[in-house]
């Protein structure tokens, strides 16, 4: 199965994931200028005009059919962004891809990732017709290491020195969860999305 042809949005208890649309690059630039959030992150900008970039991006990705990025929103304030998930690396051959994500810190240790990975893993093992989702995660990012390893991810080990950042190079985790051991994640989403 390959990209679907509309974009689909997803919704948990609290949250809707939808496309990030261009109205939503003041929240973007938020949280990537943030140095607590782009201290584990790989992309940080300085204005509110450059990070255009990131937004030609998210498109990009989807367009070319290399990735998919939802903004996470909560469901009382559907228009106002509080971070970002997605993949990215999408091998459409292969059927694998890399996962990716960050929140805006006020929303930190409230459960909004563990509440909205399940819903975007299982779309994307039952309707993207992925494999195999990895994560790299930097050693020192337990929250997220933590968090990946809750859902059921494995760590296949570690990456040394693959990532050149603040001029140095380090480690990264690197984490792999299979369709077939997401199986329960999966039901708990019965319904097509």
């Amino acid at each position: 199965m390959s990209k679907p042809a509309s974009f689909p949005q997803l919704e948990t208890e609290r949250f809707i994931l939808r496309q990030i649309v261009p109205a939503d690059q003041p929240a973007i630039f938020a949280g990537l200028s943030d140095a607590a959030v782009t201290a584990y992150y790989g992309i940080s900008y300085d204005t509110l005009e450059s990070t255009q970039a990131q937004m030609d991006w998210y498109e990009l990705v989807w367009k070319t059919h290399i990735g998919i990025w939802w903004g996470i929103a909560e469901r009382e304030h559907p228009e106002q962004l509080i971070g970002t998930c997605g993949l990215h690396e999408w091998e459409q051959e292969d059927h694998c891809a890399e996962i990716g994500f960050w929140l805006t810190p006020a929303f930190w240790r409230r459960g909004v990732m563990a509440e909205v990975l399940p819903a975007i893993l299982a779309c994307c093992f039952r309707n993207l017709g992925l494999h195999r989702i990895q994560a790299l995660v930097e050693p020192d990012n337990a929250a997220s290491w933590r968090l990946v390893e809750r859902h059921g991810f494995r760590l296949e080990g570690i990456l040394r020195e693959c990532e050149y950042k603040n001029g140095k190079y380090q480690d990264l985790r690197c984490y792999s969860l299979l369709a077939h051991e997401a199986q329960e994640l999966i039901a708990r989403f019965p319904v097509p999305i």
